[in-house]
């Protein structure tokens, strides 16, 4: 379904590192002038179980279909067949204005077509009723062209903000507080039962969408904690008599085997979020945790990432990173992997795998996509980064009028529809003989599907999360769901666990170039010994503050 993530980051979510904040960003002064008469955001949290009167009544739908495997929470359950029937869940069209709906949403790759050229769009706007006209943007810039939009007070009705995006968003509460409508009286209670499909959704996603203490997006719920996997071709891996990595020294050894520039293979592309992983880094809220002492500490200040480090930069310096990587912020290591195989491990989000299988195996049926298992460098058990943030979230702009929101929930209320309904199949698969065929196990895409179809209407809405079916894939949610229950034994805690905390805007936006100095280093650009004096001025560029009120923000039960 969806990438994320940069890091809960797929990009992921959460995707740490994966996207550049633009200059709106990376200026000590507040992002949105007139917001507020301090000079600078100082952060603050909120303790999520406050907010319980501000969210909606949970209430399962009726006539939901069973699962095939189930997931141990918070991994979701997974379908490996398509539903035989299918039902109508909405008897009536959720527009009623005719107005066009302005929306904007990231997608990884080709940008799809827009409303005037895409029989996908306009087949499921005649569904809506009134249409949805998509600005795409680039998922992997999405923070810039957020810090423009947030800066210049000009949004859509419709703004689907990733989670991990909100991580580097100086001073986001404040933004929202200016731009975006209060949805509180809308939803909370029984007042979402006007809206059935958003009743459904986890109450724990509902929490995350609090800010300012009122209930101001719709949550898209996770369909799955983990913001990072390490993808292995396993196909050229079996052809090579290899095995996937069981601990490091066997990813190393396999990467200097597998590497051969005459043949313009190379073992990775950039991997050090997995790297740090099989260090046990720390990576709950960006890579804190809490010393022995009960204070907290960073991962830039760990004996682990400074090991995490030097390993990743001998990676680079052993030459096993493709040199597209290295020469451009751009190089598209998606079919690097996937296509051409000139890359053989790839560090991405869970949702990467199914669907470049899904695209890449009809030009290349031996492909087999399968994530390396995580394991610890150091001995013990593996420590395993994740995150049950949603997906993303759905702002509604502020101003608009009653009737204007209510029929925007109506929308997104369509638009969350789930397996087994008219709706879900054809905002996931499109208009049948144009966009997917009809098989045994389901819909299966067909190219027109991958041209048209970038989740557009997925990324303002929310579902109750599920895994699958993918008739194309037959394998991959019982893979997926294998891998999943085995790694989510080994999920980090978060000492902030129903915290929400929104970081001191010096810490956030220092992040970006604080990870751009660590690059540097692994690069080679700036020996080691540099990273004393780059993690001192991280300190007194805002990581002393975000200390502050990490340790002032400790629930009670871990203090």
């Amino acid at each position: 379904m969806s990438e994320h993530h940069p890091d809960p980051g797929s990009s992921r979510r959460r995707f740490l590192g994966l996207v550049g904040l633009g200059v709106a960003a990376t200026t000590a002064g507040p992002l949105l002038a007139g917001c507020s008469e301090k000079p600078a955001g100082s952060g603050g949290a909120q303790q999520l179980d406050a907010v319980s009167g501000l969210l909606p009544t949970h209430k399962d739908l009726t006539g939901a279909v069973k699962p095939d495997i189930i997931g141990t929470r918070p991994v979701p359950d997974g379908y490996t067949s398509y539903p035989t029937t299918l039902v109508d869940a909405i008897t009536e069209k959720p527009g009623t204005s005719g107005k066009q709906v302005t929306a904007m949403t990231p997608a990884w790759g080709p940008a799809p077509t827009g409303i005037a050229q895409s029989a996908y769009l306009q087949a499921v706007n005649a569904e809506l009723g009134t249409p949805v006209n998509f600005t795409i943007q680039d998922g992997n810039t999405y923070a810039d062209k957020l810090n423009a939009m947030l800066g210049a007070r000009d949004v859509p009705e419709l703004l689907c903000v990733p989670s991990w995006e909100v991580e580097k968003i100086p001073r986001f509460a404040e933004a929202i507080q200016a731009l975006f409508e209060d949805l509180t009286d809308h939803l909370k209670g029984d007042a979402v039962a006007a809206y059935p499909m958003l009743a459904s959704f986890p109450t724990g996603a509902w929490r995350q969408a609090v800010w300012n203490e009122r209930l101001v997006s719709v949550p898209n719920p996770t369909d799955g904690p983990f913001p990072w996997a390490l993808f292995a071709r396993k196909d050229l891996l079996d052809a090579r008599g290899l095995a996937l990595p069981a601990d490091l020294d066997d990813l190393l050894t396999i990467a200097k085997q597998v590497t051969d520039p005459a043949r313009k293979v190379w073992a990775f592309d950039d991997v050090f979020a997995m790297i740090q992983m099989f260090h046990r880094v720390p990576g709950a809220n960006q890579g804190w945790r809490l010393r022995s002492d009960g204070t907290p500490e960073f991962k830039y200040e760990t004996p682990e990432f400074r090991q995490a480090l030097e390993v990743m930069a001998k990676i680079y310096k052993d030459g096993l990173v493709h040199p597209d990587i290295l020469a451009s912020r751009g190089a598209d290591a998606k079919q690097l992997f996937a296509k051409s195989g000139a890359i053989v491990f790839k560090q991405d989000g869970v949702g990467f795998w199914q669907g470049a299988q899904a695209e890449h195996q009809k030009t290349n049926p031996k492909l087999n996509i399968q994530p390396v298992p995580v394991f610890s460098a150091t001995g013990g058990d593996p420590l395993v980064w994740g995150e049950d943030k949603p997906i993303s979230y759905t702002f509604v702009k502020k101003g608009l009028g009653k009737d204007r929101v209510q029929e925007l929930l109506r929308i997104i209320n369509w638009c969350s529809a789930p397996l087994g309904s008219q709706e879900a199949q054809l905002r996931d698969f499109g208009v049948e003989g144009k966009h997917h065929t009809t098989s045994p196990n389901g819909p299966v895409k067909t190219d027109l599907a991958f041209k048209e179809i970038a989740n557009q209407y997925f990324f303002i809405s929310g579902r109750n999360p599920t895994i699958g079916p993918f008739p194309e894939t037959p394998h991959y949610v019982p893979d997926v769901l294998n891998y999943s229950n085995q790694m989510v034994k080994f999920l980090e805690k978060n000492p902030w666990a129903g915290v929400k905390l929104e970081m001191p805007a010096a810490f956030k936006a220092n992040q970006v170039p604080t990870e751009d100095k660590f690059t540097d280093v692994l690069r080679g650009r700036r020996p080691l010994s540099d990273v004393d004096a780059i993690v001192a001025e991280w300190k007194s560029n805002g990581g002393e503050e975000a200390r502050k009120l990490l340790a002032d923000s400790l629930p009670k039960a871990a203090k």
